[in-house]
């Protein structure tokens, strides 16, 4: 009886850490998407300004990668909140 009362407080201290470990996951995909799309916009910046003949083509596969960053970010936040529901 006892070891299951021990297996049980060792689940349960488990889960507890799974929520947590899902949390932080959560708040670091947020985090790193919201400096992706940064470094994203800084660099279409500066090659426009380099180039302003080719602004159309810069801006058309800059929103691309920030979308496909965001789409990722998105995938890590929900699953990081799947994590702390269950």
């Amino acid at each position: 009886m006892a070891l299951l009362t021990v297996l049980l407080q060792a689940a349960e201290a488990g889960a507890g850490l799974a929520k947590a470990g899902g949390a932080i996951g959560a708040g670091v995909a947020a985090i790193a998407a919201g400096i992706g799309v940064g470094n994203i916009g800084k660099s279409a910046l500066e090659s426009i300004a380099r180039q302003p003949e080719a602004a159309n083509d810069i801006r058309a596969n800059m929103i691309l990668a920030a979308a496909l960053v965001e789409g990722v970010a998105l995938f890590g936040v929900i699953a990081g909140l799947l994590a702390v529901v269950s």
